[in-house]
């Protein structure tokens, strides 16, 4: 098979935009190019399939890979034949090239090679041919000095059969079909640790069983992680008896002397060798799609936090909160640069509140402050209450800001290169003032991982999980675009084609001979060549700059088809920027040209009706109820106002402005069955919910979606 069939059949996407994608991605293109700017070769594909092709591409790859090692052991073993050869090379996944190479693993000491050694293999072949019934006679022909008697010959022999059982590719399809379809998974509590405290959220699981192929991912994934950490034991069962007699339906062709050894052969090869070996399979099979999964949430979640609502170049002063160790205040300009800090005590046990509120009334002053950003951790509520007292002179927005992660970022090395003479409280409060400011822009700093928005995040594979994080940052950097004289070195190498490098080259080339006015002037920047520049310049924006369109997304490549367009109505190119009355009545046929066509110049003309504008949405004022302050103030069937701060399979949690967030689980976001918790809420999405439980020496509480 070769790799454009291969991914057409797992994509069913047309040969030709294959053949294009692919050739595109070999020519070093990213996925935000290729879907943004080669559209007509791709047959307009969008970010998801590219990212399609690429996975099954890195999928056949490493298939063929493993193919080639594959190939070469078994030559150099002196047994590859051509045909051999020929079902290696036609073999289309890699379960079934392993079962292929299973008989030509070189084995470690096993039951079979001892008795192989022992001179045993002839006896297990007439046992296998089932066509003695003198069997113990001849079993007594192979007595030597390490075989002693014929009971000894036989269970040898039995070993050996029991192998050839296991490496046949067809017992082993036939029990992989059964697990797959009714496996059970169980688990049993540890008795020496089910009493421990950290084992009581994992109590559920302590005498549990159910279908594997109906064990939802976050319930796969809690059970791996109760395992890993000692309290439970996890095991696969399946209907042995029944499992044996199809083997022995498959493998038994007559009833005489040789039968009821090939059936104690047939049920060790079952427990000793194939279940054992394909549960371990299953499990890795459901651990992979769990994974997926759980990824695939993660990887929404951070996608809309990314996203999220920015204020905009506000000058901010944000407040990182606390009781004893104080509130450490920063003041930021329009550019999220740091003017001033400095610690208030208006909590506990200092209670220096008076002094706190004038301090914190005269820096808004100072600074002409146009917001301020409150961190959602400790004493936050109470600091948001603080604030809301103050008699500002003029009207002064009050946001909570997600303080998640920001402690990772404020002692990461980007932090200290940034503010190398502050602490790392100092940091904080900067990351959340900057949060309010851009989430975009200063989420990029920080490990999605730590930002806290999925499931079971640390017990997924971390490489994949790497991927498809850095995936849908760089998707989310490029789709808003990025301003090259304002942009920090971490969000400039997720721009397409930039990279770690070449960020830190245009930040040290902009500090050196201050800020570009063109695009063009971008190539000066030292080993920025035209493949980069081909691929990052129409995700980066100039704002003010000596030409128009390089605060938009057109990409220089079509800045002659602009002004074509403006000069053919008798126009300078400003006059048409905005216009849409002009920019509708444009024939695009008439633009047309062999590498631009229809679907580019659509969306060079969507662009020129709004050059440069962020289409976020702005940040929103949310107020929580103020009489809610602890888990104790809970009362069943309140109404209470909420933001969703994560979303998972099983349903959202909602900050309703305590420690504690509430579940609505996924049977409570309506009153009709639900399938995607996504289709009906939204990070970061403020909702009214009905508290429907509270248990308070679990910290949990349960709520319900409230439809107006």
């Amino acid at each position: 098979m070769h790799l454009i069939s291969y991914i057409i059949q797992n994509t069913h996407l047309n040969e030709k935009c294959v053949e294009n994608t692919v050739k595109l991605l070999n020519e070093d293109c990213t996925i935000p190019f290729i879907s943004r700017y080669r559209k007509e070769l791709t047959g307009n594909l969008d970010e998801v399939a590219v990212g399609a092709i690429v996975r099954y591409k890195a999928q056949f790859e490493a298939l063929e890979k493993r193919k080639q090692a594959i190939i070469k052991a078994v030559d150099e073993q002196g047994l590859l034949t051509p045909e051999l050869k020929n079902s290696f090379e036609n073999c289309s996944d890699l379960t079934g090239l392993e079962d292929l190479y299973l008989p030509f693993k070189k084995s470690k000491k096993t039951k079979a090679e001892t008795a192989r050694k022992n001179g045993l293999e002839p006896l297990a072949k007439i046992i296998m041919a089932q066509r003695s019934e003198e069997i113990e006679f001849i079993a007594s022909k192979y007595l030597n000095n390490t075989v002693d008697n014929e009971d000894d010959a036989l269970e040898g022999a039995r070993h050996i059969i029991a192998e050839w059982i296991n490496e046949r590719a067809d017992i082993r399809n036939q029990l992989r079909n059964q697990l797959q379809r009714f496996a059970l998974i169980t688990t049993k509590a540890i008795k020496s640790r089910e009493n421990d405290e950290k084992a009581q959220k994992f109590r559920d699981y302590f005498d549990w069983g159910e279908p594997l192929n109906r064990c939802p991912s976050h319930r796969f994934l809690a059970i791996q992680r109760a395992e890993k950490e000692g309290f439970i034991r996890v095991k696969i069962e399946l209907d042995d008896e029944r499992a044996i007699q199809n083997m022995e339906r498959r493998l038994l062709k007559s009833n005489n002397a040789c039968t009821p050894h090939i059936e104690l052969a047939i049920a060790d090869a079952y427990k000793r060798l194939l279940l054992p070996s394909l549960s371990n399979e299953l499990l890795k099979k459901a651990k992979e799609k769990a994974d997926t999964e759980a990824i695939e949430v993660f990887s929404k979640n951070l996608k809309q936090l990314l996203l999220g609502a920015p204020l905009g170049e506000k000058r901010i002063l944000a407040i990182d909160p606390g009781f004893r160790t104080g509130c450490k205040i920063v003041c930021l300009d329009a550019q999220g640069d740091l003017k001033h800090n400095e610690t208030i005590y208006p909590h506990a046990p200092q209670h220096n509140s008076k002094e706190a509120i004038k301090k914190i009334s005269s820096l808004v002053d100072a600074y002409k402050i146009e917001a301020i950003a409150i961190g959602n951790g400790t004493a936050s509520r109470e600091t948001e209450r603080l604030v809301k007292r103050i008699a500002f002179k003029n009207p002064i927005e009050v946001f909570v800001v997600s303080e998640a992660g920001a402690s990772i970022y404020s002692a990461s090395k980007i932090a200290r290169d940034e503010f190398p003479n502050y602490d790392v409280t100092v940091r904080g409060a900067v990351s959340i003032g900057r949060r309010l400011a851009d989430p975009l822009a200063e989420l990029v700093k920080i490990d999605p991982k730590s930002i806290g928005v999925g499931q079971y995040q640390h017990d997924v594979d971390q490489t994949k999980l790497k991927t498809s994080l850095d995936t849908v940052v760089e998707s989310c950097v490029n789709a808003v675009g990025v301003n090259i004289n304002t942009a920090s070195v971490p969000l400039l190498a997720y721009v397409s084609g930039i990279g770690s490098k070449l960020a830190e080259n245009i930040v040290g080339y902009r500090n050196q001979n201050g800020a570009f006015n063109t695009k063009e002037a971008i190539k000066k920047v030292p080993r920025l060549g035209e493949k980069a520049f081909e691929q990052g310049a129409g995700f980066l924006r100039i704002k003010d700059g000596e030409n128009p369109l390089d605060d938009s997304a057109v990409h220089p490549e079509s800045y002659g088809i602009v002004q074509k367009m403006a000069k053919d109505r008798g126009l300078a190119l400003p006059e048409i920027l905005g216009n849409k009355e002009i920019l509708k009545s444009i024939p695009l046929e008439n633009y047309k040209t062999t590498t631009i066509g229809l679907p580019t110049l659509q969306d060079i003309i969507e662009e020129l009706e709004k050059p440069g504008l962020d289409r976020r949405e702005k940040a929103k004022v949310f107020t929580f109820d103020q009489n809610i302050k602890t888990i104790d103030d809970l009362q069943i069937g309140q109404l209470l106002p909420g933001i969703v701060n994560n979303i998972t399979n099983f349903g959202c949690f909602v900050d309703i402005g305590i420690k504690e967030s509430g579940l609505v689980h996924i049977s409570n976001l309506s009153d009709s069955f639900v399938k995607d918790v996504n289709a009906h809420v939204n990070l970061r999405q403020q909702v009214l919910v009905k508290v429907l439980d509270v248990d308070i020496p679990r910290k949990r509480i349960q709520l319900k979606l409230h439809r107006s």
